[in-house]
């Protein structure tokens, strides 16, 4: 028990330093390259916080255990998006762009639908998983768009000597590995307490490993938070529930050997749940152009109550 209290204490420090350093880094690379920080934050930031979701779920997968690799993934959705989000929204509600987040939002509604969709005959299967991963190319085409479409204003007083790059880059690098070190140190010795007081499966999936492998996004949201940077916490959030709903299922369904299961009912109520909560966050912010602190409450409100009808 103490050595896993002790390897948990030191996941999290991994995991806060690593989030302080990984916004540093990847601020400097939007100053730098003049594209958009939610462009910089929806690609590069959101493909390596979604690392750790990756890795659980394919290795849960491969071991047979399905329901935790589709609840990882799942779950991870919500928990960016009615806890994390739901943080960053009512803490620091900022504007958005219209544009790029419309986009966005309608590419993760119709991610949400089709794995539903697939979950109708109980599996999801390899075929599935490669229109879940073209979805997951349009989105990276659509940034790739933006990106080109909307320069973003770098920085006047900025260092862009190669010294300077060395020592971003490398936060940049190091901070993601120290999120993903943490991440697993606090899954791993997390999930250990939990079966042994006899937590299920399918609900340790759905919320302790979901908010485990979630840490990074929690981290480098509060990071932003604190740096004043709203559009990198939205911009990764964003990309990261993409990731889970399309590559982490697709990845997982290989790694099963071309089929995974889906349980019902269940997988119907969570995805209900990550819907409900898009609607909170996407249609209200398109209409005014903005996020609002309500949001940020209704999006925690309906999580927490999401998560106490799990234990019940």
């Amino acid at each position: 028990m103490v050595e896993v209290l002790l390897l948990f204490g030191l996941g999290l420090v991994l995991m806060v330093k690593g989030g302080d350093s990984f916004v540093d880094g990847a601020w400097w690379i939007a100053q730098v390259t003049g594209i958009p920080p939610f462009i910089i934050a929806a690609t590069i930031v959101s493909v390596a916080t979604t690392m750790p979701e990756l890795m659980v779920s394919v290795l849960a997968a491969a071991q047979g255990s399905g329901q935790i690799a589709l609840g990882n993934a799942v779950g991870s959705v919500s928990c960016n998006t009615g806890f994390i989000l739901g943080l960053s929204v009512l803490f620091l509600p900022g504007k958005v762009e219209r544009g790029a987040f419309r986009d966005k939002g309608v590419l993760l509604v119709l991610a949400v639908l089709s794995l539903a969709a697939f979950a109708i005959d109980g599996r999801l299967v390899w075929s599935e998983g490669v229109f879940l991963l073209i979805l997951l190319a349009v989105f990276l085409k659509n940034n790739l768009d933006w990106a080109r479409r909307a320069p973003f204003a770098p920085g006047e007083e900025l260092d862009r000597d190669r010294r300077a790059a060395a020592v971003y880059l490398s936060k940049f690098v190091f901070g993601a590995v120290g999120l993903a070190a943490g991440a697993r140190l606090l899954v791993d010795n997390g999930t250990v307490l939990a079966r042994l007081l006899g937590v299920p499966e399918s609900v340790i999936g759905l919320t302790l490993i979901a908010l485990g492998t979630s840490l990074p996004e929690l981290v480098t949201t509060i990071a932003a938070l604190v740096k004043r940077q709203p559009s990198l916490s939205v911009g990764n959030i964003m990309g990261a529930n993409f990731l889970d709903m399309t590559a982490v299922p697709a990845a997982s369904a290989f790694a099963a050997g071309g089929t995974l299961p889906m349980e019902r009912p269940g997988i119907f109520l969570d995805l209900g749940v990550v819907l409900a909560l898009f609607l909170v966050m996407v249609p209200p912010a398109l209409a005014l152009g903005r996020f609002r602190r309500w949001q940020g409450a209704a999006m925690l409100g309906l999580y927490g109550g999401y998560v106490l009808f799990l234990f019940r």
